[in-house]
């Protein structure tokens, strides 16, 4: 740590020091020249030569003093040739430049090796499930029953590994949040960009993204004091029986807790419109009513498709709030009023505790993450064909 600290301290007081003896050598030389960089290019060149020489010392086997010496051998060398690359005109700039895209490269590169990586993991787990399970019966088996599937005998009970209840299950919620969040967000976005003040739109907006950073476990708490009661009471006086943890309890909450991602992304949206589309619109005797509808939203459908794709995605991979108020059990129904269960409460469940990953039961969460990884890379190939399209209409 002491180290790390010498060594930008140094760093900071030879650039400040290469700066200003620049500036002045700049002076001194003949005018007529052309530089290709300016000074604080040839800072940035010493910075980033240093940065790659520190890091090599630090992390090299050597002693803590002789670790001293070597930086502030390489650091003063540094210093120097830099300042005799800026007498040669060396295009500091240019070198710079590249290092940013090669930093920039590397960060993408990063970012999608990761990506691999997990598919790849998930991928080959799910291959070890499949040698126990047959793919035609977790496709299209009826029940979900992992922690019966073992028998005492080791064999595994193929039937018990269905995942159409987990599915309708995953889809029934998800459906229920976005009847909840799409319509509320798309609506509140239009007044915020498009009806109200100034002043009240600063005031509302703030308010409602606040949602957006409350904790999903408060949303399950939330859901399980206040409205999966309401709701069960409510229902009472129509005399409809609903269960204590239901779809529709999960999804209505689900659906508030989206809200704010629908509703701030379309607000974007509508107000990236030009102003010139919606003012021509006015002055041809539309109202703004009509603008909206047949100006404004249209204009902006790529852009809440995407909000709309980034909130079924959200809702997809929810757990906390399933887990709280929607139950455990996985169910061949599409009731609202009755309780089911997704992929992600199974996963969660499945892999609590310690567990063998020789285990067909353990292995069937991999298994229902790559279900889920392949159904939405499918929907969002869809949506994003949607949205070409719009572009390509309204563009």
């Amino acid at each position: 740590m002491n180290l790390l600290i010498f060594s930008l301290i140094l760093l900071v007081i030879l650039a400040m020091l290469l700066n200003h003896n620049i500036k002045n050598l700049r002076q001194k030389i003949d005018r007529k020249i052309r530089f290709t960089s300016l000074p604080i290019h040839h800072v940035y060149c010493f910075i980033l030569w240093s940065m790659v020489f520190t890091a090599t010392i630090i992390f090299t086997s050597f002693d803590n003093f002789t670790k001293y010496v070597l930086l502030t051998g390489f650091l003063s060398g540094i210093f120097f040739i830099v300042k005799f690359f800026y007498e040669k005109n060396f295009n500091s700039k240019k070198h710079v430049e590249k290092a940013g895209v090669l930093v920039l490269s590397i960060t993408a590169g990063i970012g999608i090796l990761i990506t691999i990586i997990i598919t790849a993991s998930i991928l080959f787990e799910s291959i070890r499930f499949f040698k126990f399970v047959s793919l035609a019966d977790f496709l299209f088996g009826t029940t979900w029953n992992p922690q019966m599937a073992i028998t005492s005998e080791q064999e595994v009970g193929a039937s018990a590994f269905g995942i159409i209840p987990v599915f309708l299950g995953t889809l029934l919620i998800t459906l229920i949040a976005m009847i909840v969040a799409v319509p509320l967000g798309i609506m509140g976005a239009i007044y915020l960009c498009l009806y109200a003040k100034a002043r009240t739109r600063d005031y509302l907006k703030p308010i409602l993204e606040i949602l957006a950073g409350v904790p999903t476990v408060v949303y399950g708490y939330f859901a399980v004091i206040t409205v999966a009661p309401f709701f069960k009471s409510f229902f009472a006086n129509f005399g409809l029986n609903i269960a204590s943890e239901s779809a529709l309890a999960a999804g209505f909450v689900m659906g508030v807790m989206i809200i704010p991602f629908v509703l701030s992304l379309t607000d974007d949206a509508l107000n990236a419109v030009p102003e010139s589309l919606k003012d021509a619109s006015l002055a041809m005797g539309s109202t703004k009513s009509e603008m909206i509808k047949k100006v404004a939203l249209p204009a902006a459908t790529p852009s809440i498709v995407g909000a709309v794709i980034l909130a079924v995605s959200r809702a997809i991979g929810e757990t906390m709030i399933v887990v709280m108020a929607a139950g455990l059990v996985a169910k061949l129904t599409f009731n609202p009023l009755d309780s089911v269960t997704t992929a992600t409460a199974q996963i969660v469940t499945l892999l609590v505790g310690d567990q063998e990953f020789n285990s067909p039961k353990t292995l069937a969460a991999f298994a229902l993450a790559l279900t889920l990884f392949i159904f939405t890379f499918v929907f969002n190939i869809v949506a994003l064909v949607v949205i070409k399209n719009y572009k390509k209409k309204y563009g």
